[in-house]
């Protein structure tokens, strides 16, 4: 029955009240991931056995592992000694948000949309009253107004390893994400919210990642994307969703159930396929390309977390990628990397990383995060330490905002195309035999190319487009791209 399925294609809002803080972006990402700060700064990781009492036996997000034998503090920097991370030390807001339309009549939530965990917890009337009633621009679901939500016995907590939480009960209640409905999804609502939780725009979380890591006890609940599925609302071949993630002064979108033809760009996405054992969208990242030159990482994997705003990797890559930006260093009031405010764009370098077998950009504009206002003259790096809590990168919206992402639930998979930007262009360097690939162009931009076996690079966008393949070399095609435009725009 082909005609009962739908799709949805929606505006996905950039937070208006969202400001870049690169630390404070750290701290986000460090707390849920559990990251021990590996350069020096304001946080830092201490044994956790002193603090029992005090945290609990904290896990990272849901139930996803038990803590490595730390927690985040801050140091003062004048006593050394170290305390609780406080909430307004940690981004509270998500760039992204998603409008959700839930029960009957529908009330619609802005909800963060969050590839990196898998609870829909909305703000509800069962939090206190002193929590709500300072909620400016809040939209607080009301179960009591629903005549379609339904009570479970259920309950559902989120707590972090610097003792932040939010937690309550679910109920089900139909769910409508930019048209496409979903009969009797949990629904988690909030009855505590730990301050962090608290102070961000977003009116709760709509949670892209795989089931497993769902914190509702006594069994997790199916996702949304798992219902769409299982109610056919989006069609085999298609049970997938995209997102496509802007700076702030242009358009973000998502999709349920298709791809969009346009943002393809007349590009074939390339897939590599995910491990899902820990929850999370992971897949192989065993190299990174930094000016043209291949850095091998062998064994390393990677996650697209639409909920991260920064890239997190390894020190040593991260230390090759600096160095080859002048004056670039540690600040270590900043916990990370800064540069030069002042460096020209072509100064900056080209920076990709593996997705399966295909390398996609950084566009040159996400490198520099935060201006940092602080007389050093510098920037805050959008790409920083992923420390030694986890082994993993955590690619965030800094490298999604790069590319088309396609997460690909029913062939467990992540597909992208690389998304080129005015005055960028390059040619691809192909694996053996044809393929695509992606290089970089003299306008230090990223786009893809095709590849094929004699190495010839075709670029996308405007600017010019040389390329190299492994079994020969590439040419330069100068004339050729200068008014080369997407194909399909």
């Amino acid at each position: 029955m082909s005609s009962a399925h739908k799709f949805a294609k929606g505006k996905l809002i950039n937070n208006p009240a969202y400001k870049p803080n690169g630390l404070k972006s750290y701290a986000r990402a460090a707390i849920r991931y559990n990251i021990k700060p590996t350069i020096d700064g304001p946080l830092c990781a201490i044994n956790k056995v002193a603090h029992q009492g005090k945290f609990g036996p904290g896990k990272a997000i849901g139930g996803r592992t038990t803590m490595h034998g730390h927690v985040l503090a801050k140091k003062d920097p004048t006593s050394g000694q170290t305390g609780e991370v406080p909430a307004t030390d940690v981004e509270d807001n998500a760039l992204y948000l998603v409008p959700v339309a839930i029960g009957t009549p529908a009330q619609t939530l802005n909800l963060d949309f969050d590839t990196g965990s898998s609870d829909l917890w909305v703000w509800s009337t069962e939090l206190p009253s002193a929590a709500t009633k300072n909620a400016k621009g809040h939209t607080i679901f009301d179960p009591t107004k629903s005549s379609t939500f339904e009570k479970t016995a259920s309950t559902w907590k989120i707590s972090y390893g610097d003792g932040s939480s939010a937690s309550g009960d679910v109920g089900t209640d139909t769910v409508n994400i930019g048209g496409l409905i979903i009969k009797q999804q949990a629904v988690e609502l909030a009855k505590t919210l730990s301050s962090s939780f608290a102070s961000g725009q977003g009116d709760g979380l709509l949670g892209l990642a795989f089931g497993t890591i769902n914190t509702v006890t006594p069994k997790p609940v199916a996702t949304p994307v798992e219902n769409m599925i299982a109610q056919d609302d989006i069609k085999p071949g298609e049970e997938l969703f995209t997102a496509f993630l802007s700076q702030p002064t242009a358009d973000s979108f998502y999709t349920f159930g298709f791809i969009d033809q346009d943002s393809l760009a007349g590009q074939t996405p390339a897939y590599a396929p995910v491990d899902n054992s820990q929850g999370f969208w992971m897949f192989d990242s065993a190299s990174a390309n930094l000016n043209g030159e291949t850095i091998a990482r062998s064994g390393n994997k990677a996650i697209a977390d639409t909920g991260t705003t920064l890239c997190l990797i390894d020190d040593d890559t991260l230390a090759k990628i600096y160095g080859t930006i002048p004056g670039a260093k540690i600040d270590s009031t900043q916990q990370g990397w800064v540069f030069p405010k002042s460096t020209p764009a072509d100064s900056l370098p080209s920076v990709g990383f593996a997705v399966g077998d295909t390398v996609f950009y950084v566009q040159k504009e996400d490198l520099a995060f935060q201006d940092l206002n602080d007389g050093s003259g510098n920037v805050f790096g959008g790409i920083q330490s992923r420390g030694s809590g986890q082994d993993f990168d955590i690619l965030g919206d800094v490298f999604l905002r790069g590319i088309y992402g396609i997460f690909d639930v029913g062939n467990t998979q992540f597909g992208a195309v690389q998304r080129g930007t005015g005055g960028t262009a390059t040619g691809g360097s192909g694996p053996s035999g044809n393929g695509t690939g992606a290089g970089t162009g003299q306008n230090g931009g990223s786009g893809t190319g095709t590849g094929t076996g004699n190495g010839t690079g075709t670029g996308t966008g405007t600017g010019t487009g040389s390329g190299t393949g492994t079994s020969g070399s590439g040419h330069s095609h100068h004339s050729h791209h200068h008014h080369h435009h997407h194909p399909g725009n």
